[in-house]
């Protein structure tokens, strides 16, 4: 099947061991800080409380009853209610088909027009070009860089800080 027929829909308590699997896969171990000493018992413990936490928001990529891919916005609280933090992650079989952005375009749109959500914030490796991108023609601007931030392949990399913020619709903005 082709990731355009996937089906995007929120988080179950069943897709623990896909999940677990999407998050092992090697591309995506080297795109975000995970560690492969993650155990599929303490997986399944994070997916439990996500799915218990109001603030915690995920889609995931379903394609044949197998998720692919998953897309998850943490809400901010208090005073920063407004605002969220973005992580994403697909398969590495269907890496670099589109599934990523149609994971990314269907969260956005939640925080857009469901969660008044007007800031969105991320982190990724500086030198992973094709999500960058992926994610400025999405709105997203870099915002800092963090010198030799996370340990990967041996070396300390560098991470981008990046942002995506709707205009200000205040009376006074």
């Amino acid at each position: 099947m082709r990731p355009r027929d996937a089906r995007i829909r929120p988080l179950g308590s069943g897709d623990a061991a896909d999940l677990y699997r999407v998050r092992l896969a090697p591309r995506v171990m080297e795109g975000t800080l995970g560690l492969p000493t993650l155990t599929p018992d303490r997986w399944r413990r994070e997916v439990e409380a996500m799915l218990q936490n109001p603030d915690n928001h995920c889609l995931v990529a379903d394609i044949d009853g197998e998720v692919v891919g998953a897309v998850n916005l943490d809400v901010g609280r208090g005073r920063k209610s407004h605002s969220a933090t973005l992580g994403i992650m697909v398969r590495d079989d269907f890496a670099g088909r589109g599934l990523g952005s149609r994971l990314l375009d269907e969260m956005i749109s939640a925080a857009d027009d469901w969660l008044a959500i007007s800031r969105i914030e991320l982190e990724v490796f500086a030198d992973h070009g094709a999500v960058v991108g992926l994610y400025e023609s999405r709105g997203f601007a870099r915002e800092g860089l963090k010198r030799r931030a996370a340990f990967r392949g041996g070396e300390y990399r560098d991470v981008l800080v990046m942002a995506r913020l709707l205009p200000d619709k205040s009376p006074s903005g």
